[in-house]
């Protein structure tokens, strides 16, 4: 096993620690049913202009499912439109089935798309998807998704690699999960 890849899974493995360790870190603010399906975005690195984090499956445990990069934080009171993440907290996931994005990959990805997948009630947001992209340009707001991450205090506009193996990876099992009447629910939380 190469040096980096021992680095990452470390890594990794210590965030997952910590969060199974300190449940305290973990705000809700909704409800999530027994019936659900419950995701969960870990932002460790903020910098000037994006946000590295990963993303798990902790329906039964806490499953590792890929990288994340999302804008820089600002407060609420200083957001810049399409260059904000959004605020801590748990929301709604649902399919969105009009708009750009859904237009663009019902073609791209014809063999499985079912709708966007659409981050639903977050203050002072609109249309936070999840979709793919490489850099904090690719985002307004919303949630970029990829299988390999570059460390965005070298690359000041973040990078996530192999974003479409990465969707086409995920998307299948949460849409499915949408289709069958469960209930999505994704956590943002930020390490300190």
């Amino acid at each position: 096993m190469s040096l980096g890849k021992l680095i990452v899974r470390s890594v990794r493995e210590f965030i997952v620690r910590m969060l199974l360790r300190d449940k305290k870190v973990i705000k809700k603010s909704i409800e999530v049913k027994e019936d659900s399906m419950k995701l969960r975005v870990v932002r460790f690195s903020s910098e000037e202009d994006s946000t590295n984090g990963l993303l798990f499956d902790v329906t039964d445990g806490e499953k590792f499912l890929c990288y994340t990069l999302e804008d820089e934080y600002r407060p609420m009171e200083e957001k810049v439109i399409t260059e904000t993440r959004i605020p801590e907290g748990t929301y709604r996931i649902t399919l969105r089935t009009v708009g750009g994005i859904h237009n663009k990959y019902k073609k791209r990805f014809s063999d499985i798309h079912k709708g966007t997948l659409w981050v639903r009630d977050v203050p002072n947001f609109e249309y936070i998807l999840i979709h793919c992209g490489n850099t904090d340009e690719h985002t307004s707001g919303c949630l970029l998704i990829g299988d390999t991450q570059v460390n965005n205090q070298i690359e000041k506009d973040g990078y996530i690699g192999k974003s479409t193996q990465a969707y086409t990876r995920i998307y299948p099992a949460i849409a499915q999960a949408l289709e069958d009447g469960k209930e999505v629910t994704i956590e943002y939380i930020n390490l300190k």
